[in-house]
């Protein structure tokens, strides 16, 4: 595939998998698989129905099989998808969305003959831009807090109407609200969700706050 041919059965489905929920994405690292589950109850009982496993760790596919095996409202995902073989490998694991920092044609390829929804990174107009003709409408914003934040984002809305954009990398509790009343923003997520620190301390409970803590924030009007 040539750099401008479009891939045009690939598109992500991203808002289907959040229709009518909480529109916030954790991004967990797990170290430990045995933190799998306890992770996914703690989230779960905050109300969360998407969690991405970042591909960062010897323990992100293990992770993933032992979450969608137990899994009863949320929808499981892999993050840090940055070569083509890795979406076999999570779709396999039981994954059902992926996320990347960024794309490329060879990607865009491998997303598609995956099935997997797929939300690949951009940062700036002309990455948008490449996204759209590769048949991308829902991409992350990675990183917002670096290029632009919700300012970038109401800069492109009537540049490119039809792209949704879920913002990571930044968003915090005193932002988040900001992010989510953009007219092209559909979710935000990142690991502020779900912090390392309490996962690898076991602290589940802390965990569930933390996310009920968010989902406040981001519901204040």
């Amino acid at each position: 595939m040539s750099e401008t041919a479009v891939v045009r059965g690939a598109k992500t489905l991203m808002a289907d998998l959040l229709a009518g929920k909480i529109p916030l994405i954790p991004v967990l690292h797990i170290e430990n698989v045995e933190h799998a589950e306890p992770t996914l109850f703690a989230l779960e009982e905050a109300g969360i129905a998407a969690i991405e496993v970042t591909l960062r760790t010897t323990a992100a596919i293990k992770a993933i099989e032992r979450m969608k095996r137990l899994a009863t409202s949320a929808n499981i995902g892999a993050g840090t998808i940055t070569r083509p073989e890795q979406f076999k490998r999570v779709r396999d694991a039981g994954a059902v969305f992926a996320v990347g920092p960024a794309l490329t044609v060879a990607l865009a390829e491998a997303a598609e003959r995956s099935g997997l929804a797929y939300m690949p990174g951009v940062a700036t107009p002309t990455e948008a831009l490449r996204a759209r003709e590769l048949g991308f409408q829902e991409l992350k914003f990675f990183p917002a807090d670096l290029f632009g934040g919700v300012g970038f984002l109401r800069h492109l809305s009537p540049l490119y109407p039809e792209l949704k954009f879920c913002p990571t990398g930044g968003v915090s509790n005193e932002n988040i609200r900001s992010f989510l009343t953009v007219d092209n923003v559909f979710a935000a997520g990142g690991v502020y969700l779900a912090p390392r620190a309490l996962i690898e301390a076991g602290r589940w409970e802390d965990l569930t706050a933390v996310a009920r803590t968010v989902i406040r924030h981001a519901a204040d009007t």
